[in-house]
């Protein structure tokens, strides 16, 4: 998979695609950093995100920007969209036909739409019996 997508597969970047690819989730650096040196401590910090920015440009992952310093990885790499839950971090697909955007702004000169993506920050209501008992 690394190969086919130009990029040297050394040992490290292998582990880090194994974690990655086998979830099937959004993780964040600081989760695939765990789960990969779970065992014993093989891959630095500065290596999981420099591949991670690898991976994405060979479009082998996308940069889910969901706030100031909080980025997941998506394998998913299909045209999608997310749900966002602030009070629990955990992101969520919504397929790309679910959503869709009628218009956008017109284009600054000498640019080209590259991707949208629409994050919805969602919250949890809170049960009113559970608020009275607080």
């Amino acid at each position: 998979m690394l190969r086919d997508a130009g990029v040297n597969p050394t040992s490290q970047r292998v582990e880090i695609g194994f974690v990655l690819f086998s979830a099937c989730a959004h993780l964040s650096a600081e989760e695939i950093m765990q789960r990969v040196n779970a065992d014993y401590p093989v891959v630095s910090k500065a290596t999981v995100y420099n591949t991670l920015g690898i991976f994405a440009e060979h479009g082998l992952v996308r940069e889910v920007i969901v706030e100031p310093g909080k980025v997941f990885y998506d394998p998913n790499v299909s045209p999608h969209h997310h749900f966002y839950y602030v009070d629990s971090g955990e992101l969520v697909d919504i397929p790309a036909h679910d959503l869709q955007v009628r218009s956008l702004p017109d284009l600054p000169e000498d640019t080209e739409l590259q991707q949208v993506d629409i994050v919805i920050r969602l919250r949890r209501k809170t049960n009113s019996s559970t608020v009275a008992r607080a």
